[in-house]
């Protein structure tokens, strides 16, 4: 199974943008990959989560930051989970990626996710 991460840009503050992950290989039969996530870094900083959905969409998770801003959702049909990212600010520049994880609870733990996708550059600027 291989995450591919897409949809990363420049825009300016205030402006919107996609991410779409692509998990591919997944199959019904795939049972360590029940929660897909977000994560982020920007420079100098540590890997953050940012958002978490199951593929059911019976659990989504935000992180404070972000809540009420970005919008995580699924498509199972295609194995791919979306981010919407409105109301962009210079603070959300940052390498985001796509993260699998086997589990439910503890989405926020990077350290427990055993898939990743290569991050996609988003920069917010003017």
């Amino acid at each position: 199974v291989q995450l591919q991460a897409s949809g990363g840009g420049l825009v300016q503050p205030g402006g919107s943008l996609r991410l779409s992950c692509v998990a591919s290989g997944r199959t019904f039969k795939t049972n360590d990959m029940n929660t897909m996530s977000w994560f982020r870094q920007a420079p100098g900083k540590e890997r953050e989560f940012v958002a978490a959905v199951t593929w059911n969409a019976f659990i989504i998770n935000y992180s404070d930051s972000v809540k009420g801003r970005f919008t995580i959702s699924t498509n199972n049909a295609e194995n791919t989970v979306y981010l919407q990212m409105n109301s962009l600010r210079p603070e959300d520049t940052a390498v985001y990626y796509c993260a699998a994880y086997a589990g439910t609870k503890y989405y926020s733990d990077y350290s427990l996710y055993n898939y990743w996708g290569r991050g996609t550059l988003v920069t917010v600027s003017s």
